[in-house]
């Protein structure tokens, strides 16, 4: 069975265009203190609940970069899944609010620029802006990110 793109293609992507993804996500502690741990980072707002809630937030806070992956990979199955090269960074990346353990995370992406690849005809770059949010409607993060994208072959 051959492997069947399911992202845009270079082509496809229009500035302007607000992509609503149908899937979400519920973090868990586990989740969490996984990510956190695996990624070697001994920070007690992630991992202590008794030092967690002397803060301002009263519990564990979800680890920035777990938050970050979830909200960007929500967004692969309709963008990028089997039709990027690359993906070549990111200008910002902000967390306007907390994301805490039970909160479910839905995204949308909007395509923010689009332009041929200078030394690759086969591919462009595309600037997409990745808007996270929890089950309350408040954003938890914003991503602008630069991905290489492949043309559709003919």
């Amino acid at each position: 069975m051959q492997f069947q793109p399911k992202g845009m293609w270079f082509d496809e992507f229009e500035i302007g265009a607000v992509i609503t993804h149908p899937l979400t996500r519920t973090i868990t502690e586990a989740d969490n203190v996984g990510f956190t741990t695996t990624t070697l980072n001994p920070a007690p707002i992630h991992l202590d609940a008794a030092y967690a809630a002397t803060t301002s937030f009263g519990k564990p806070l979800v680890n920035s970069l777990l938050t970050l992956g979830i909200v960007v990979g929500i967004s692969v199955h309709e963008l990028t899944h089997g039709t990027t090269v690359a993906n070549l960074g990111f200008e910002t990346v902000t967390f306007p609010a907390p994301l805490f353990h039970g909160d479910t995370i839905s995204v949308e992406s909007e395509i923010i620029a689009v332009r041929t690849s200078a030394s690759k005809p086969d591919r462009g770059i595309v600037t997409i802006e990745h808007r996270g949010f929890n089950q309350h409607g408040d954003t938890i993060c914003v991503a602008v990110r630069n991905a290489m994208m492949l043309k559709k072959s003919e």
